[in-house]
């Protein structure tokens, strides 16, 4: 089951114990970001979500058809 990263942020948030706002502070945003996030707002700086991402110690990883025919010639 694949997850939007408003329940991503969600789970990792209460799985930590914390509030919103407590959140926020950790990442060094404003309270409301991660309102927005949580609630689906789909246009948050990509530089604020990584700092959210990092509070929660959350891992991006890409991937793209052109990475995995790379991969597989490497």
């Amino acid at each position: 089951m694949e997850r939007t990263l408003a329940e991503i942020v969600r789970l990792h948030r209460k799985h930590g114990g914390l509030a919103r706002n407590q959140l926020a502070d950790l990442a060094g945003v404003g309270k409301t970001v991660i309102y927005d996030i949580e609630a689906g707002k789909e246009t948050i700086r990509f530089a604020t979500l990584k700092k959210i991402l990092n509070a929660l110690n959350i891992k991006m990883i890409f991937t793209s058809p052109v990475m995995e025919d790379d991969r597989e010639k490497g």
